[in-house]
Protein backbone atom coordinates (compact mmCIF):
# COMPACT_ATOMS: atom_id res chain seq x y z
CA UNK A 1 0.00 0.00 0.00
CA UNK A 2 0.98 3.51 -1.07
CA UNK A 3 1.50 6.52 1.32
CA UNK A 4 -1.65 8.31 0.92
CA UNK A 5 -2.17 12.25 1.87
CA UNK A 6 -5.77 11.09 3.13
CA UNK A 7 -5.82 10.33 6.64
CA UNK A 8 -4.98 5.82 7.18
CA UNK A 9 -8.09 4.28 8.18
CA UNK A 10 -7.97 1.35 10.63
CA UNK A 11 -8.45 -2.35 9.40
CA UNK A 12 -12.13 -1.82 10.82
CA UNK A 13 -13.04 1.85 9.43
CA UNK A 14 -15.98 1.29 7.07
CA UNK A 15 -14.33 3.00 4.19
CA UNK A 16 -10.88 1.99 3.04
CA UNK A 17 -8.43 4.57 1.05
CA UNK A 18 -5.42 3.39 -0.66
CA UNK A 19 -3.25 5.55 -3.23
CA UNK A 20 -1.41 4.02 -6.23
CA UNK A 21 0.41 7.01 -7.77
CA UNK A 22 -2.30 9.77 -9.04
CA UNK A 23 -4.94 6.76 -8.71
CA UNK A 24 -6.89 6.42 -5.27
CA UNK A 25 -9.10 2.68 -4.15
CA UNK A 26 -12.13 3.34 -2.10
CA UNK A 27 -12.80 0.06 -0.28
CA UNK A 28 -16.38 -0.15 1.34
CA UNK A 29 -15.09 -2.68 4.29
CA UNK A 30 -17.97 -4.24 5.72
CA UNK A 31 -17.74 -7.69 4.46
CA UNK A 32 -19.19 -9.78 7.07
CA UNK A 33 -22.55 -7.76 6.06
CA UNK A 34 -21.79 -7.53 2.06
CA UNK A 35 -20.78 -3.79 2.30
CA UNK A 36 -24.02 -3.08 3.28
CA UNK A 37 -24.79 0.62 3.70
CA UNK A 38 -25.17 1.48 7.55
CA UNK A 39 -25.30 4.96 8.77
CA UNK A 40 -21.78 5.07 9.67
CA UNK A 41 -20.27 3.58 6.56
CA UNK A 42 -22.69 6.27 4.69
CA UNK A 43 -20.86 9.00 6.63
CA UNK A 44 -17.72 7.66 6.39
CA UNK A 45 -18.09 7.35 2.22
CA UNK A 46 -19.25 11.05 2.24
CA UNK A 47 -16.30 12.30 4.10
CA UNK A 48 -13.75 10.17 2.38
CA UNK A 49 -14.77 11.43 -0.83
CA UNK A 50 -14.64 15.17 0.35
CA UNK A 51 -11.08 14.25 1.79
CA UNK A 52 -10.12 12.79 -1.67
CA UNK A 53 -11.66 16.23 -3.54
CA UNK A 54 -9.75 18.60 -1.25
CA UNK A 55 -6.13 16.39 -2.00
CA UNK A 56 -6.68 17.94 -5.54
CA UNK A 57 -4.38 15.03 -6.80
CA UNK A 58 -6.06 12.40 -7.61
CA UNK A 59 -6.69 11.95 -11.71
CA UNK A 60 -9.09 8.09 -11.15
CA UNK A 61 -10.92 6.93 -8.10
CA UNK A 62 -11.76 3.14 -8.10
CA UNK A 63 -14.54 1.79 -6.04
CA UNK A 64 -14.98 -2.03 -4.87
CA UNK A 65 -16.18 -3.56 -1.88
CA UNK A 66 -13.98 -5.69 0.77
CA UNK A 67 -14.22 -9.93 0.52
CA UNK A 68 -15.24 -11.91 -2.56
CA UNK A 69 -18.76 -11.87 -2.62
CA UNK A 70 -20.27 -8.41 -2.58
CA UNK A 71 -19.39 -4.75 -3.75
CA UNK A 72 -22.76 -3.62 -2.01
CA UNK A 73 -25.80 -5.48 -0.57
CA UNK A 74 -27.81 -2.05 -0.35
CA UNK A 75 -28.91 -0.57 2.57
CA UNK A 76 -28.24 -2.42 5.82
CA UNK A 77 -31.90 -3.14 6.68
CA UNK A 78 -31.24 -4.75 10.05
CA UNK A 79 -30.37 -1.21 11.35
CA UNK A 80 -33.61 0.42 8.74
CA UNK A 81 -35.97 -1.77 10.87
CA UNK A 82 -34.73 -0.41 13.82
CA UNK A 83 -35.03 3.33 12.50
CA UNK A 84 -37.98 6.00 12.69
CA UNK A 85 -39.54 7.81 10.01
CA UNK A 86 -37.44 10.92 10.78
CA UNK A 87 -34.20 8.61 11.16
CA UNK A 88 -35.01 6.91 8.15
CA UNK A 89 -35.65 10.30 6.24
CA UNK A 90 -32.16 11.78 7.68
CA UNK A 91 -30.42 8.33 6.46
CA UNK A 92 -31.81 8.84 2.39
CA UNK A 93 -30.76 12.55 2.73
CA UNK A 94 -27.01 11.13 3.93
CA UNK A 95 -27.23 8.73 1.34
CA UNK A 96 -28.14 10.69 -1.70
CA UNK A 97 -25.27 13.54 -0.28
CA UNK A 98 -22.76 10.75 -0.33
CA UNK A 99 -23.85 9.17 -3.85
CA UNK A 100 -24.44 12.69 -5.54
CA UNK A 101 -20.99 13.40 -4.15
CA UNK A 102 -19.56 10.09 -6.28
CA UNK A 103 -21.26 11.70 -9.19
CA UNK A 104 -19.88 15.09 -8.73
CA UNK A 105 -16.27 13.94 -8.06
CA UNK A 106 -13.94 15.77 -10.59
CA UNK A 107 -11.87 12.77 -11.60
CA UNK A 108 -13.43 10.02 -13.67
CA UNK A 109 -14.45 7.35 -11.13
CA UNK A 110 -15.03 3.42 -11.65
CA UNK A 111 -16.90 0.91 -9.75
CA UNK A 112 -15.30 -2.19 -9.94
CA UNK A 113 -18.26 -4.12 -8.72
CA UNK A 114 -16.26 -7.61 -7.61
CA UNK A 115 -19.87 -8.88 -6.52
CA UNK A 116 -23.56 -8.36 -5.29
CA UNK A 117 -24.78 -4.67 -6.33
CA UNK A 118 -27.81 -4.42 -5.24
CA UNK A 119 -30.54 -1.53 -4.14
CA UNK A 120 -28.06 1.72 -2.89
CA UNK A 121 -25.18 -0.36 -3.80
CA UNK A 122 -26.65 -0.26 -7.81
CA UNK A 123 -27.41 3.10 -7.16
CA UNK A 124 -23.56 4.03 -6.13
CA UNK A 125 -22.26 2.17 -8.64
CA UNK A 126 -24.51 3.94 -11.31
CA UNK A 127 -23.43 6.86 -9.48
CA UNK A 128 -19.33 6.06 -11.31
CA UNK A 129 -18.63 6.90 -14.61
CA UNK A 130 -17.53 3.70 -15.96
CA UNK A 131 -18.46 0.75 -14.56
CA UNK A 132 -16.26 -2.56 -14.61
CA UNK A 133 -17.84 -6.30 -13.68
CA UNK A 134 -16.78 -9.45 -11.94
CA UNK A 135 -17.87 -12.52 -13.62
CA UNK A 136 -19.97 -13.37 -10.39
CA UNK A 137 -21.23 -9.84 -10.53
CA UNK A 138 -25.37 -9.41 -9.51
CA UNK A 139 -26.91 -6.53 -9.88
CA UNK A 140 -30.46 -5.25 -9.49
CA UNK A 141 -32.68 -2.46 -7.78
CA UNK A 142 -34.53 -4.74 -6.10
CA UNK A 143 -36.99 -2.02 -3.44
CA UNK A 144 -40.11 -2.53 -5.57
CA UNK A 145 -39.99 -6.29 -3.42
CA UNK A 146 -39.80 -4.58 -0.69
CA UNK A 147 -42.33 -2.02 -0.97
CA UNK A 148 -40.68 0.86 -1.32
CA UNK A 149 -38.51 2.29 -4.46
CA UNK A 150 -34.99 3.29 -5.30
CA UNK A 151 -34.28 6.64 -3.33
CA UNK A 152 -30.83 7.59 -4.47
CA UNK A 153 -30.80 8.34 -7.73
CA UNK A 154 -31.57 4.66 -9.02
CA UNK A 155 -34.59 5.51 -11.08
CA UNK A 156 -32.87 8.25 -12.68
CA UNK A 157 -29.59 7.38 -13.11
CA UNK A 158 -30.45 4.26 -14.94
CA UNK A 159 -32.53 5.61 -17.30
CA UNK A 160 -29.80 7.79 -18.49
CA UNK A 161 -26.98 4.93 -18.17
CA UNK A 162 -29.53 1.98 -19.96
CA UNK A 163 -32.13 4.09 -21.46
CA UNK A 164 -36.13 4.67 -20.09
CA UNK A 165 -36.99 0.83 -21.62
CA UNK A 166 -34.48 -0.75 -19.23
CA UNK A 167 -34.97 0.89 -16.27
CA UNK A 168 -38.94 0.36 -16.26
CA UNK A 169 -38.18 -3.56 -16.91
CA UNK A 170 -35.83 -3.89 -14.34
CA UNK A 171 -36.94 -1.36 -11.47
CA UNK A 172 -40.87 -2.21 -11.58
CA UNK A 173 -40.07 -5.88 -11.69
CA UNK A 174 -37.21 -6.00 -9.34
CA UNK A 175 -35.22 -8.03 -11.88
CA UNK A 176 -31.34 -9.10 -10.60
CA UNK A 177 -29.46 -9.65 -13.41
CA UNK A 178 -26.20 -11.28 -13.84
CA UNK A 179 -22.79 -9.40 -15.39
CA UNK A 180 -22.94 -10.61 -18.77
CA UNK A 181 -26.58 -9.41 -18.81
CA UNK A 182 -25.51 -5.93 -17.49
CA UNK A 183 -23.00 -5.66 -20.16
CA UNK A 184 -25.08 -6.43 -22.49
CA UNK A 185 -27.56 -3.55 -21.89
CA UNK A 186 -24.45 -1.11 -21.45
CA UNK A 187 -24.60 -0.64 -17.77
CA UNK A 188 -21.13 -1.90 -17.29
CA UNK A 189 -18.23 -1.90 -19.45
CA UNK A 190 -16.72 -4.96 -19.30
CA UNK A 191 -16.81 -8.03 -17.55
CA UNK A 192 -13.46 -9.82 -16.06
CA UNK A 193 -12.38 -12.91 -13.80
CA UNK A 194 -12.82 -12.24 -10.59
CA UNK A 195 -9.19 -12.34 -9.57
CA UNK A 196 -8.42 -9.89 -12.15
CA UNK A 197 -11.15 -7.21 -11.62
CA UNK A 198 -9.24 -4.53 -9.87
CA UNK A 199 -6.38 -4.78 -12.10
CA UNK A 200 -8.66 -4.20 -15.18
CA UNK A 201 -9.64 -1.55 -12.92
CA UNK A 202 -6.38 0.14 -12.42
CA UNK A 203 -5.38 -0.61 -16.04
CA UNK A 204 -8.82 1.74 -16.68
CA UNK A 205 -7.73 4.21 -14.46
CA UNK A 206 -4.07 4.29 -16.17
CA UNK A 207 -5.00 4.85 -19.43
CA UNK A 208 -7.75 8.34 -17.81
CA UNK A 209 -4.65 9.19 -15.82
CA UNK A 210 -2.23 9.45 -19.30
CA UNK A 211 -4.79 12.46 -20.78
CA UNK A 212 -4.48 15.71 -19.59
CA UNK A 213 -6.29 16.12 -15.96
CA UNK A 214 -8.15 19.79 -16.87
CA UNK A 215 -9.30 18.12 -20.14
CA UNK A 216 -10.11 15.12 -18.73
CA UNK A 217 -12.52 17.15 -16.13
CA UNK A 218 -13.99 19.22 -18.57
CA UNK A 219 -15.01 16.68 -21.38
CA UNK A 220 -16.43 14.79 -17.81
CA UNK A 221 -18.34 18.31 -17.10
CA UNK A 222 -19.27 18.59 -20.57
CA UNK A 223 -21.22 14.95 -20.86
CA UNK A 224 -22.83 14.97 -17.48
CA UNK A 225 -24.04 18.62 -17.65
CA UNK A 226 -24.99 18.21 -21.00
CA UNK A 227 -27.55 15.25 -20.43
CA UNK A 228 -30.09 17.34 -19.00
CA UNK A 229 -30.13 20.34 -21.76
CA UNK A 230 -31.14 20.60 -25.22
CA UNK A 231 -28.87 20.47 -27.48
CA UNK A 232 -28.28 23.31 -28.73
CA UNK A 233 -28.02 23.95 -24.87
CA UNK A 234 -25.28 21.16 -24.08
CA UNK A 235 -23.14 22.28 -27.45
CA UNK A 236 -22.85 25.83 -25.68
CA UNK A 237 -21.37 24.11 -22.78
CA UNK A 238 -19.13 21.89 -24.17
CA UNK A 239 -17.58 25.14 -26.10
CA UNK A 240 -17.43 26.72 -22.75
CA UNK A 241 -15.82 23.31 -21.48
CA UNK A 242 -13.04 23.90 -24.10
CA UNK A 243 -12.44 27.32 -23.41
CA UNK A 244 -11.27 26.16 -20.32
CA UNK A 245 -8.75 24.11 -21.55
CA UNK A 246 -8.54 26.31 -24.79
CA UNK A 247 -5.79 28.53 -22.90
CA UNK A 248 -4.28 26.18 -20.68
CA UNK A 249 -0.25 24.87 -19.99
CA UNK A 250 -1.88 21.27 -20.37
CA UNK A 251 -2.94 22.22 -24.14
CA UNK A 252 0.40 23.62 -24.60
CA UNK A 253 2.31 20.86 -23.16
CA UNK A 254 0.38 17.89 -25.42
CA UNK A 255 1.26 19.81 -28.47
CA UNK A 256 4.60 20.90 -27.87
CA UNK A 257 5.14 16.55 -27.10
CA UNK A 258 3.13 15.71 -29.75
CA UNK A 259 5.82 17.28 -32.11
CA UNK A 260 8.74 16.50 -30.10
CA UNK A 261 7.35 12.19 -30.44
CA UNK A 262 7.81 12.24 -26.06
CA UNK A 263 4.86 11.32 -23.59
CA UNK A 264 3.65 14.83 -22.08
CA UNK A 265 3.94 15.59 -18.73
CA UNK A 266 0.64 17.29 -17.68
CA UNK A 267 0.22 19.67 -14.94
CA UNK A 268 -3.26 19.88 -14.25
CA UNK A 269 -3.19 23.66 -15.26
Amino acid sequence: MTTTDVPSAAATSPVLVERRGTTAILTLNRPAAMNALSVELVAALDQTIRDLRGAGNVRALIITGAGSKSFCAGADLKERRAMSLADTRRFLNALGAAVDGVAAFPAPVIAAINGAAFGGGFELALACDIRLGADNAQLGLVEVRLGIIPGAGGTQRLARVAGVAVAKELILTGRRIDAVQARALGIIASVHPAADLLGAALAVAAEVAAGGPLAVAQAKRAIDGGLALPLDAALALERSCYEVVLTSEDREEGLAAFVEKRPPVFQGK
